[in-house]
């Protein structure tokens, strides 16, 4: 894999339910809506499980995500293509960590604050 190794983590607040955050991250519809730009494969299930393989392409680039665990407060996603190495996701009662690792050409750090910003934006509506 071209790129460079890059590692970021960040937590933040976020005015919204454990409940809220939950179901922001673990199901694709809601998922397709606050990730914009970053397109999802076609076809996936309602919620996302242990074991499940999909797509997601920012611009022309492609990331493959194989979910390795899908908790009540806990996503981790082993990366591919892309990006070589794993993204995870912790929740609680008003906050979200994210942890991004890997080699990539993509500024990884800078996607990654973004996304974070948009499901602060997106979950704030559904309050």
């Amino acid at each position: 894999m071209l790129g460079t190794f890059q590692q970021s983590h960040i937590r933040i607040e976020i005015e919204a339910t454990h409940k809220v955050i939950h179901e922001s991250l673990l199901y694709s519809q809601q998922l397709r809506q606050w990730l914009w730009p970053q397109r999802l494969s076609e076809g996936m299930p309602e919620q996302l499980c242990q074991g499940l393989t999909f797509s997601s392409w920012i611009g022309p680039v492609a990331i493959q995500h194989q979910v390795e665990i899908a908790g009540s407060n806990c996503l981790r996603m082993l990366l591919s293509q892309g990006i070589d190495g794993y993204h995870e996701w912790y929740w609680g009662e008003g906050w979200v960590q994210s942890r991004l690792e890997g080699v990539s050409m993509l500024p990884l750090n800078l996607g990654q604050s973004f996304s974070l910003l948009r499901l602060r934006q997106f979950v704030s509506g559904r309050q």
